[in-house]
C-alpha cells in the first residue's frame, strides 16, 4: 500500500516503521510544522495515497476527517478523545463520498477482550455481582478515562443497563496500557484483564485496517471490521 501518516509521535512513528518493514511505502507524513498548510494544500498532499492513518491530536480530527474525504482517501483514525463529535465526522464521510474507520483502540486483542467481556457481562447480568473497571497508561495519555475503558463501559451498560459501572483511571510513568474487567461479590471476585506489553499491537492494527478499508466507503468502527474478520475466518487477522 501506498500510505500517508498524520502525527510524528510515538505511535506515528511506529506505525511508520512497521508499515516499511512490512513492505508498504509511506510516502508523505504530516507534522505539526505541516500547520501553515492551506485547506485545498493538505487535501491535495493526500490524494494518491490508497490509505492515511492517523495518531495525531484530538482538535485536528474533524480537519483530518474532511482532508481526506475531499481527496478520495480512506482514513485510519486512531486518535481518541475526539468522539464527542462523531456525528460530525459522520457527516463529512458523508457528505464528501469518503471512507473512515475508527477505534476506541486498535490492537486486534483489544477488540477480541471486547467480546470476551460482552459475553462476561451477558452471563453476570442477573447476579448480584457489582461490575467494575480500572485502567492505567503512562503519564502522557491525555484522555481519562481511556477510550477503551469508554468503550467496556458501554459493552457491560448494555448487559446491564440499571447499573453504574464505575471506572477507575491511572496515568503514571510509562504505562503501555492495562485494562481490567471485574465482577465482585461478597464471596468471591472475577477478573478479566488485557495488558499491552508494547505500542506495537496498535500499529499492527491500525495497518489491517488500513488494508481492511481500502475502497471501501462510509464510516466503520474497528471493532465491526474484526468481527468480519472473525465470523469470515479472514486471513487478514
Amino acid at each position: 500500500m501506498r500510505l500517508a501518516i498524520i502525527g510524528n509521535g510515538a505511535m506515528g512513528g511506529l506505525v511508520r516503521a512497521l508499515a516499511e518493514a512490512e513492505g508498504h511505502e509511506v510516502a508523505r507524513v504530516i507534522t505539526s510544522r505541516d500547520s501553515s498548510l492551506g485547506v485545498d494544500e493538505f487535501v491535495e498532499s493526500l490524494r494518491g495515497h490508497d490509505a492515511v492513518i492517523d495518531f495525531s491530536v484530538a482538535n485536528a480530527v474533524l480537519k483530518n476527517i474532511e482532508a481526506a474525504a475531499r481527496a478520495g482517501v480512506p482514513l485510519v483514525e486512531g486518535t481518541t478523545g475526539w468522539n464527542a463529535r462523531e456525528a460530525e465526522a459522520r457527516r463529512l464521510v458523508a457528505t464528501h463520498a469518503g471512507a473512515l474507520i475508527f477505534g476506541a483502540n486498535f490492537s486486534v486483542g483489544v477488540n477480541l477482550f471486547y467480546r470476551l467481556v460482552a459475553r462476561a457481562a451477558e452471563l453476570f447480568a442477573a447476579t448480584d455481582y457489582a461490575a467494575f473497571i480500572e485502567e492505567a497508561h503512562h503519564a502522557r495519555k491525555r484522555d481519562a478515562p481511556s477510550g477503551t475503558a469508554i468503550k467496556l463501559r458501554d459493552i457491560m451498560a448494555a448487559a446491564v443497563p440499571a447499573r453504574d459501572i464505575p471506572v477507575a483511571s491511572t496515568r503514571a510513568g510509562h504505562i503501555p496500557g492495562t485494562h481490567r474487567v471485574g465482577f465482585d461479590s461478597a464471596a468471591d471476585q472475577i477478573t478479566l484483564t488485557h495488558t499491552a506489553r508494547t505500542r506495537e499491537g496498535f500499529a499492527a492494527g491500525s495497518l489491517l485496517a488500513a488494508r481492511w478499508i481500502k475502497d471501501k466507503q462510509g464510516v466503520y468502527e474497528f471493532s465491526e471490521a474484526i468481527d468480519e474478520m472473525v465470523s469470515a475466518d479472514s486471513e487478514l487477522i
